[in-house]
């Protein structure tokens, strides 16, 4: 039986070396795909590291950089609301040596523009330097002291942000590795080792020199609440409030906290056996829970503590731990558990930075299965305790990195912002004063189509500022999962037409956006116009027929939203009803089924005015939903309207007049024609009666006058 046995254990440890071989095989065979792309230099992959997460890369056994993937050190959410992963590889001088995507969900790229752009578009990062500043060109101006890599037409928050992600990224792994940058390696604070002042206990924890953490039974039970370890040693009913844990922590290399501590012999003790390097910190504690445990074994780790700090995470071992005999300071409370663990000089520990001590809480809920609930607490030296040193020359790099990534963009794009506020400007203008315009048809029409020709060139080729339902989408799913404004902030030219959008559509209705600022909706306003001057044949649906294709784009609206619900992605791909992306943002650059659909759109638009806008658009649809809470109704009315006057109802081209008369604020696009015919005397019924009374009363009052003055003049002769 024993050989038996024996047997078994070496099959599985057999069985178990063959397994890890094949992992590791295979682990290198998938280095050896994508390794040339990120790093042609190196031949081999090492051990990964944790902080920073990263993999050492080899060349004959040295190593020589490393590659990381950015969404472990620098996720910056893309226009989708997730971020764009790629792989990075960084030699020993903070030199990129290569980058690849690896995995993105943005819709702009998920049908139109090609993949290979973006590979295109990250390799203008090979070569650049985590030295330099650099940034995607939004705008022809060079930015001084700024590396400009080529942006990609249609894609921009993308690619920014993309960009933003493989420098934050690369930065941070070379400063957390000692890469030299700049003016080399951030150096770690030091101690003022001749600055003594006596404190008490309350001093030195009111300055926060000692950090505090206390804990109730019924806070750890609530932490543990939706776990497998919920109930397990909860604490019994009416005793919640219990101490569990007050646990304090404390900087001992520090004179004034060290020597309060401590007393004078335990500190100079302490401080001689210290080496270059090494940090000591006092852990007290007082409760039911020990911060040591009772299950640490020799040559073990003490696993209920850990030390965060400086983007990493150490703990101690048995060797770490030093006996604390006594706590010398005035006022010090009964702190039966009390020990010294030291952070080693390997751990890089910079006390010029805030770190936590946290707590782990361990609740057994099976014969192998344990759940833990962490509690940490922060402490930071005193600057007054510390010599901190002038910060190195990639410091200029670490407040660049604070600055938001959607402010960099503004920044780049002032001059498209400074346009589309005075475009937006003359609409304001024309939308206020629309009364006194319409009394000036011609000058009305000259503004309206001047403006139609900057929505077109401007804002939707040149800006690329084309609203989408897509944008409806991304702003809905983003209330349900992580809003974040900096999301919408990238792109600023969408944001102020956003709102201005959100404003208009409270005061004016939909009409606004989609009569005066959608290029696409432009674009077949345009083709109309000239095919009207054309005299080209017009097709119109019959009212009760037109009316209820109304209903088709809010079905389109309501499929797509509902998709969205279960993969946005997917919703997108299905957005490509929209021709914008195609028309507009590649401005026909594309493949031939894309560019057909929307040159016929556009065709059809000649024969039947905005035919797309009035029965197919979604996003249409999603503003006019809103709309319906207008404040105003700006639209002057006759009585006579409709009952029997069918002039404005002929005219309106876009059909969002009913044949009794009234606007459809839903459907109107806010072209203005009917307000016209409403103040010309000479077409609109009222205004006609109205001016021949004007009229006969001129006559009638010019008569009286003429009769007056012949009167006038008969009796002055015969005066004479």
């Amino acid at each position: 039986m024993t050989t038996l046995v024996r047997i078994w254990w070496v099959t599985l440890g057999l069985l178990l070396a063959v397994a890890l071989s094949m992992t590791a095989l295979s682990a290198t065979a998938r280095a050896a795909e994508w390794l040339p792309m990120v790093f042609p230099d190196a031949d081999a992959v090492g051990e990964p590291i944790e902080a920073p997460p990263a993999l050492p890369v080899l060349r004959d056994g040295e190593t020589v950089g490393y590659v990381f993937e950015t969404n472990d050190i620098a996720p910056i959410p893309a226009y989708s609301g997730h971020p764009v992963n790629m792989r990075v590889g960084m030699d020993l001088e903070g030199r990129i040596t290569g980058v690849e995507v690896l995995e993105h969900s943005e819709p702009i790229m998920l049908v139109g523009i090609p993949e290979t752009v973006l590979d295109d578009f990250v390799g203008q990062y090979a070569g650049k330097s985590v030295r330099q500043k650099v940034r995607v060109g939004l705008s022809r101006q060079q930015r001084e002291g700024y590396e400009q890599v080529d942006a990609v037409s249609g894609a921009t928050v993308t690619v920014v942000v993309m960009g933003e992600g493989i420098m934050r990224s690369a930065r941070r792994v070379a400063r957390e590795l000692g890469i030299l940058v700049g003016g080399g390696p951030a150096e770690a604070a030091t101690v003022r080792d001749e600055l003594f002042e006596e404190a008490s206990w309350e001093a030195l924890l009111e300055e926060g020199a000692i950090g505090h953490l206390q804990l109730t039974r019924g806070e750890v039970d609530e932490a543990f609440v939706g776990t497998d370890a919920e109930g397990v040693d909860a604490a019994p009913e009416g005793r919640g409030d219990e101490t569990f844990i007050d646990l304090y922590v404390a900087h001992l290399n520090v004179p004034t906290v060290g020597r309060n501590l401590l007393g004078e012999r335990q500190f100079e003790q302490l401080m001689a056996e210290l080496g270059e390097g090494e940090h000591a910190l006092a852990i007290m504690a007082d409760g039911r829970y020990s911060f040591k445990g009772s299950g640490f074994v020799r040559g073990g780790i003490y696993d209920r503590i850990m030390i965060h700090h400086g983007g990493r995470t150490d703990q101690f071992h048995d060797a770490d731990m030093r006996r604390l005999w006594g706590i010398e300071a005035e006022g010090a409370p009964r702190l039966p558990e009390r020990d010294i663990f030291i952070l080693r000089e390997e751990t890089r520990f910079d006390p010029g930075q805030a770190w936590e001590l946290e707590l782990l809480v361990r609740r057994q809920v099976g014969a192998l299965d344990t759940e833990f609930a962490g509690f940490s607490t922060e402490v930071k030296v005193p600057e007054r305790f510390l010599e901190i040193p002038e910060p190195p020359a990639d410091a200029l790099l670490e407040e660049d990195d604070a600055q938001p990534l959607w402010v960099s963009v503004w920044e780049d794009r002032v001059v498209h912002i400074v346009v589309l506020g005075a475009g937006l400007g003359v609409l304001t203008f024309i939308l206020l004063f629309q009364d006194w315009l319409a009394r000036r048809p011609r000058l009305l029409h000259t503004l309206r189509y001047t403006f139609l020709v900057y929505t077109v060139v401007f804002i939707g080729w040149y800006a690329l500022a084309q609203l989408s339902v897509v944008n409806i989408l991304t702003f809905a799913n983003a209330l349900f999962t992580d809003f974040q404004w900096s999301t919408f902030l990238m792109d600023p030219m969408m944001f102020i037409l956003w709102s201005f959008v959100a404003v208009t559509l409270l005061l004016w209705g939909r009409g606004v956006y989609c009569g005066w600022l959608c290029p696409f909706g432009a674009m077949q306003e345009l083709i109309s116009a000239v095919a009207l001057r054309l005299k080209v044949p017009q097709f119109e649906l019959p009212f009760a027929v037109h009316e209820r294709l109304w209903a088709l784009k809010y079905i389109i609206l309501l499929g797509l939203f509902a998709v969205s619900l279960q993969s946005l992605g997917q919703a997108e791909v299905y957005a490509e009803v929209e021709p914008f992306k195609t028309a507009v943002l590649l401005k026909f650059q594309r493949e031939w089924g894309f560019v057909l659909y929307a040159v016929l759109l556009l065709v059809i638009s000649a024969f039947n005015h905005k035919f797309y806008c009035r029965y197919v658009c979604p996003l249409g649809a999603g503003l006019a939903i809103p709309a319906r809470i207008r404040l105003f109704d700006w639209l002057r009315r006759h009585r006579e309207c409709g009952k029997p006057c069918q002039i404005c109802a002929h005219e309106c081209h876009i059909q969002a007049i009913h044949p009794d008369g009234r606007i459809n604020p839903n459907e109107c696009h806010y072209c203005l024609d009917c307000q016209i015919t409403y103040h010309d005397d000479r077409k609109c019924p009222p205004m006609v009666v109205q001016r021949k009374k004007r009229e006969k009363a001129t006559r009638l009052s010019s008569k009286v006058a003429e009769s007056r003055r012949i009167a006038a003049t008969e009796v002055s002769a015969d005066g004479s």
